[in-house]
């Protein structure tokens, strides 16, 4: 029999795959898996237990949010494996399942796991740390990881939206340079992101249009602070439609990155934190994680 190793968090979302699993174990078996399943346990179990199943496994399926996606994404990098990853989007966001156009029931989605087709997507490589959709810093970020998983389960998208809109009367603003393939920037931004997705934190939505996971590019924008509530509403309306000429805006298709940043300035890695550091490389691995998708 194939192999399919079953990476779950259980307390992703509202918990409603812990009910459905042996349903999705089932169809599993009827599709002709031998199946192993690991509850993650903490931070970095998911990544570790990946790292060492990869290789020995025919597919991996991860199902939780979009820091499980990531640990299990990881992991199969790390070690070096072919192995196809599917994924069951079960978190609060889920937006790169949101840009792979993956199914939000969880039972059509387990399906698509073993009858989708594996399709080369790119990744993100921050440092030493692999990235599914975006890296970024400033306003909203913080909302992703400091959200408790409680208040996430029970709101949703609003609660990071709840955060986000409490900070916007904190925005502090932080001095980043980049150099960049695309040009070099430097100023005082509120927000930053590095993504490869059409939505970032259930609150930013990039044009369809302009996004492309598989051509080797990240898209960057960075936000300068608007001096007043006139420019303050013209950035919401801009980014809400798309505008990406606005004048609070930078936006740019890049392939890799160096960034100088305050040291101690966090990070958010897929929606998980992440600390600072004052220089920092970014790049995009192309189509380096063989991910089940329902297009070809």
């Amino acid at each position: 029999m194939k192999k399919l190793f079953f990476l779950m968090n259980p307390r992703a979302g509202k918990q409603k795959a812990n009910k459905l699993l042996p349903d999705i174990l089932a169809l599993y078996n009827r599709h002709g898996y031998e199946v192993t399943v690991h509850m993650t346990a903490g931070p970095g179990d998911g990544m570790a237990v990946c790292q060492q199943k990869a290789p020995e496994t025919d597919l991996i399926v991860a199902a939780g949010g979009d820091g499980t996606l990531n640990e299990a994404m990881t992991g199969i990098l790390r070690s070096g494996a072919s192995v196809p990853l599917g994924y069951i989007p079960c978190g609060s966001t889920n937006d790169f399942a949101n840009s792979l156009g993956l199914p939000t029931d969880i039972l059509a989605a387990a399906k698509l796991t073993v009858e989708g087709a594996p399709v080369a997507y790119d990744v993100g490589k921050f440092q030493d740390r692999v990235f599914s959709y975006v890296a970024s810093f400033g306003a909203f970020t913080k909302a992703s990881y400091a959200t408790s998983q409680s208040v996430k389960n029970m709101l949703g998208h609003l609660a990071y939206v709840l955060a986000g809109a409490k900070e916007i009367f904190h925005i502090p603003k932080e001095h980043v340079s980049f150099h960049t393939d695309a040009g070099d920037f430097e100023g005082d931004y509120i927000f930053g992101a590095v993504s490869n997705s059409t939505s970032v934190g259930g609150i930013l939505t990039l044009s369809r249009e302009i996004v492309d996971m598989r051509d080797g590019v990240f898209e960057l924008m960075l936000v300068r602070p608007p001096k007043n509530a006139g420019e303050l509403t013209k950035l919401v309306a801009d980014l809400k439609a798309c505008r990406y000429d606005s004048p609070m805006l930078t936006f740019r298709a890049v392939r890799s990155l160096q960034i100088t940043a305050r040291a101690d300035m966090p990070w958010s890695l897929d929606g998980e934190k992440h600390d600072g550091c004052p220089e920092i490389h970014i790049e995009n691995l192309h189509e380096a994680i063989r991910l089940v998708s329902p297009h070809e």
